[in-house]
């Protein structure tokens, strides 16, 4: 059980850390889903890093989430010490053909800014709803595109505290997973590498994938994004539609009927509602097309 005697060591320690008991972990996710978190720390420029850093000192493994857009959360109290990366205003930067940016800063931000500095090859994550450090730790990707087509390094904190650096291949990135999704890792930081581009084409592509993402994903419901991993023999959608499931229901959770891999909160879901909607998805599709979907969704316990 998260002591009260850390959260005050911990604001002696950093006296200008926002640290809020028993928020509401719903108000953090794009689910809109989860009770409340036993701390939550609201960290500011450096103050991310010397959070972590302190944290796992004293023994406690924060939880990192930036936009809480591929997130379940407990209905009940979750026990843990929250970190919520993208306070404020997280750092982003151009020098030459790079982006530098903090974990927490969000992909549209960091889309837009490659625009307007002219940099082409980002264009697939503006409208991806999540902060850098969550699409380097599961690969994001959308509309052909993947984290390991840009990223060049990642800054973060192993277990221990320890600041290290990943470049190249030591991503071991793979679909939706990368070598941060396999070891204890705290992301603080990354450059992604792009190239020169005309910002008006670059523009025009990033407005040609919003229209798309408008015309194909339910965007004006709470959702976590993509509930399924592609699986190896097809895409999880067709097959959810494909067994009927558009519109199945369990609670306030149900399939969307205007994309069948997404679930959305219709009003009033709750973490069960969501895992046994998932079940039943999962055990229509297995029985039709022997194929067990994995979750794309990360539950947090």
């Amino acid at each position: 059980m998260l002591s009260k005697a850390f959260v005050k060591e911990l604001s002696r320690a950093l006296p200008g850390l926002e640290v809020r008991l028993a928020e509401p972990m719903s108000v953090h996710t794009t689910l809109h889903i989860g009770g409340p978190a036993a701390a939550m720390a609201f960290p500011r420029g450096d103050e991310l890093e010397k959070t972590i850093a302190f944290a796992l000192k004293k023994g406690v493994k924060p939880l990192l989430i930036g936009s809480g857009s591929n997130i379940l959360a407990p209905d009940g109290e979750l026990d843990r010490f929250v970190v919520v990366t993208r306070s404020g205003e997280p750092e982003i930067r151009v020098e030459g053909a790079s982006v530098y940016a903090q974990a927490g800063a969000t992909l549209a931000k960091i889309a837009a800014a490659a625009r307007d500095a002219g940099l082409t090859g980002f264009e697939f994550a503006a409208g991806i709803p999540g902060t850098l450090g969550g699409a380097l730790l599961m690969n994001a990707g959308a509309y052909g595109g993947e984290m390991k087509d840009v990223a060049a390094c990642t800054v973060w904190l192993d277990g221990d505290g320890n600041r290290r650096e990943t470049t190249g291949a030591g991503h071991r990135f793979g679909y939706r997973r990368s070598v941060f999704a396999e070891t204890e890792s705290y992301i603080l930081s990354g450059r992604i590498d792009l190239a020169p581009g005309d910002p008006e084409a670059i523009r025009a592509r990033m407005d040609e994938l919003a229209e798309k993402r408008r015309a194909s994903q339910p965007l004006d419901v709470p959702s976590a994004g993509s509930a399924f991993k592609r699986p190896a023999n097809g895409y999880a959608a067709a097959m959810i539609d494909e067994c009927g499931l558009r519109g199945l229901r369990v609670g306030g959770a149900c399939v969307s009927e205007k994309h069948a891999g997404f679930i959305v909160n219709t009003g009033g879901a709750t973490c069960a509602d969501v895992l046994e909607l998932i079940e039943k998805i999962q055990s229509a599709v297995f029985e039709r097309f022997g194929t067990m979907l994995e979750p794309e969704i990360r539950v947090v316990n």
